[in-house]
């Protein structure tokens, strides 16, 4: 592979004009300008990128690192990054990793070797323990005991308390619930908050009525069928998801059940899906997080305090309840 001092003999000039060229500095005659540029084409020479952002210190992007593109909840936090980032001129590197803890670890080690100048977890398998191995900076779309990382979440234990207890008021004790994964922290502190809102009614916590790996349309057409088999069946099911909400609302009123008469939904993320359809739904401010996400990990590369970052949310009547 060439490198500049090859080019330089080739076209009869100092590397330091050479050095000019590639990075665009004036006082340049035109003439040897062109003559580097043709010994640079002739050499099929390329520039180390890796070697470029070790000499500026920085990368100009930012990696986010996330489970899947297709659930709307982070594709919604993506668009919520790309609209902050696009303003100062930041580029954006993605890392899917379907809660692969090996694929949050090549992510890191692109932060480690300054391929990206910051990350954002939008979710995580990885631990917080062995997240604090790593050096660089690192925000969480997600609350975290560890003060290390600057945090932006949602209440979701709150929120999720919030929503059962509409349901409860509106005179609904058979309920369950569907989440997209029972395990990780936002789960974990549902579940939480359905334990005990149960308790406070009287009402046995019943394992088969925490659905999971619900996160389409089509997902949601299957809950319907296996809400219709049960023999004892919830008055009300509160999904954290619209798009699966949508797809139960659709099946059920092809299958002629009355809704909310005969099965209340209840959903999360007020997508536009939910208000096409009128579903009663959870707003989560999802973009509005990405937005800060991406300027809170701004000032911490650089080198300004870390912030924790708690969002509102607010319940959002329609026709489904």
């Amino acid at each position: 592979m060439a490198n500049i001092k090859d080019i330089a003999e080739k076209a009869g000039v100092s590397v330091t004009t050479v050095s000019r060229v590639i990075n665009n500095h004036p006082y340049v005659s035109e003439d040897k300008r062109n003559r580097v540029l043709k010994a640079m084409e002739a050499l099929e020479y390329t520039r180390n990128i890796h070697a470029v952002h070790l000499s500026k210190g920085c990368s100009n992007m930012i990696g986010v690192v996330l489970p899947t593109v297709n659930l709307p909840y982070f594709a919604e936090l993506i668009a919520g990054i790309a609209d902050a980032a696009a303003e100062p001129g930041i580029h954006l590197s993605l890392f899917q990793t379907n809660y692969n803890v090996q694929k949050e670890i090549f992510a890191l080690s692109q932060l480690k070797q300054r391929q990206v100048d910051g990350l954002i977890f939008c979710s995580k398998a990885i631990a917080d323990e062995k997240l604090m191995e790593w050096e660089g900076p690192i925000l969480l779309c997600q609350n975290s005991d560890i003060s290390r990382f600057p945090t932006i979440s949602i209440p979701h234990q709150e929120a999720f308390r919030y929503g059962l207890d509409y349901l409860i008021a509106k005179g609904h004790k058979k309920i369950a619930i569907c989440l997209a994964r029972k395990k990780g922290m936002n789960s974990y502190f549902r579940i939480k908050a359905y334990k005990e809102a149960l308790e406070e009614i009287g009402e046995v916590f019943r394992e088969g009525w925490v659905m999971e790996k619900a996160i389409t349309i089509n997902d949601g057409k299957a809950l319907f069928h296996k809400w219709k088999k049960w023999e004892e069946k919830p008055t009300a099911i509160f999904v954290a998801n619209d798009q699966v909400s949508a797809g139960l609302l659709l099946e059920a009123r092809a299958h002629k059940v009355k809704v909310p008469k005969e099965l209340a939904i209840l959903s999360v993320d007020n997508h536009e899906i939910s208000q096409a359809l009128g579903i009663t739904t959870i707003d989560i401010q999802t973009k509005e997080m990405g937005k800060q996400a991406f300027a809170m990990l701004k000032k911490r590369i650089q080198g300004q305090l870390n912030e924790r970052k708690v969002l509102d949310y607010r319940l959002i009547e329609r026709s489904t309840v």
